[in-house]
């Protein structure tokens, strides 16, 4: 007969996520993932495969809490104005008690070596490319713009986005605030 798992399978997710936040995929290790999730390794196994296959899960938990600040540049029908309103959205989602984590999926993609497993790298394009395409979507509600000058600025937007992930590590909150304020001057 079967055991049944003495644990939920998101709340453990959501404890991985906060790890793999904090400390990246590559140096995220299976003993530490049992234990800051509370389970052991067959558990881990049984449930996600490896630790590919826990990330993976924590980045999808990631995507559903990212979701709010997400659905309101989705919704907003401020074009450029929404775009800078996600920003500052972002440098509050990723703080935690006062300190910026920056991005889950940017600090991952800023550790993981050139061999990396195809289906992470899967995940985090797709994740890139969700966000740049909302925006170039407001980008487009300003109908003066050019098709081609909407896909520069949404791939200036993304590098941005990335390198303010990265600063919120080592800046202060009034020099990301003028990161963002100096990006959308120049829009």
């Amino acid at each position: 007969m079967a055991r049944k798992k003495q644990y939920t399978e998101e709340e453990v997710i959501e404890k991985a996520m906060h790890l793999f936040w904090r400390n990246g995929y590559e140096a995220t290790s299976v003993r530490m993932l049992e234990k800051e999730m509370g389970i052991n390794q067959f558990s881990i196994y049984s449930s996600f495969k490896n630790k590919q296959g826990v990330f993976l899960e924590s980045v999808k938990c990631y995507k559903k809490k990212i979701n709010s600040i997400k659905e309101t540049l989705q919704h907003s029908n401020n074009g450029i104005l929404g775009i800078k309103h996600y920003f500052y959205d972002f440098l509050e989602f990723s703080t935690e008690n006062s300190k910026f984590k920056g991005c889950l999926v940017t600090n991952t993609v800023n550790e993981i070596k050139d061999n990396a497993e195809p289906l992470v790298m899967i995940a985090l394009k797709q994740f890139a490319a969700e966000i740049r395409a909302l925006f170039v979507s407001n980008l487009k509600q300003d109908d003066q713009r050019a098709t081609i000058e909407v896909e520069k600025q949404a791939d200036f937007l993304m590098n941005t986005i990335l390198g303010l992930s990265i600063a919120s590590k080592v800046f202060d909150k009034n020099q990301l605030e003028n990161i963002i304020e100096v990006t959308f001057a120049n829009l």
